[in-house]
């Protein structure tokens, strides 16, 4: 699987894949991220990217010249799938996520200020993601948690693929259950006796048990 990003600020992603099981994942060539500059394809003396909008309106708008010849750049060392991102497009979810993990190259392009030209959406994008119904003042981090949740799909970046298989989500209507390890008292409060038991019948109906409160506590909360 490989990552493209194109940002104004690309170091804010490539400094959150540089830890944990992510920089193990690239460095095992499980995965690879390219980082691009925005300003590197900007035609203009000053290496501008944004401007004010036509019609008037608060903030800047990124111009669609440097983002379309990115965008065209990148595809010309390796074809891929183009993702913005979007406060308002549909919400990331796993089901989504599992859907991206079959890619073999996807680029993504992180917005900043009040967005986007919408002729580089009209020219360049084919799909546009959100990770929540909130503005954040980049698509840096969405571009993140993106990276992280489809890279977690990929064979070997997680040591076990049952711990995969058993998040929430990673079924429909699945939901993780509570866990609990060392000490067995804390602060007054104990860890459930079935779980000490050795009983892997009795451990197994607990969890499907608490499983099934998640999910009726989950449309509760929808209603």
């Amino acid at each position: 699987m490989e990552f493209s990003v194109i940002s104004i600020f690309p170091g804010i992603v490539k400094g959150f894949s540089s830890e944990g099981l992510l920089n193990k994942a690239v460095e095992k060539k499980l995965i690879s991220i390219n980082y691009y500059n925005l300003r590197d394809f900007a035609e203009n003396k000053h290496k501008k990217v944004d401007d004010r909008p036509y019609g008037g309106g608060a903030g800047m708008v990124m111009t669609p010249q440097p983002l379309c010849k990115a965008i065209t750049e990148v595809k010309k060392k390796k074809k891929g799938k183009v993702i913005l991102f979007s406060a308002y497009a549909k919400p990331l979810d796993q089901r989504k996520v599992k859907e991206l993990s079959k890619e073999k190259h996807l680029i993504l392009v992180c917005g900043r200020y009040e967005g986007v030209d919408q002729r580089v959406i009209d020219l360049c994008v084919d799909e546009e993601i959100s990770i929540g119904n909130y503005v954040l003042l980049g698509g840096e981090l969405a571009a993140a948690v993106l990276i992280e949740s489809v890279s977690r799909m990929i064979g070997g970046v997680v040591g076990k693929r049952e711990s995969v298989e058993t998040d929430s989500f990673f079924y429909d209507n699945q939901y993780g259950v509570p866990q609990y390890t060392t000490p067995r008292s804390f602060n007054g409060l104990e860890v459930p006796e079935v779980l000490l038991s050795g009983n892997h019948k009795s451990i197994l109906e607990w969890r499907k048990e608490n499983q099934k409160y998640r999910i009726n506590l989950n449309e509760e909360n929808e209603k």
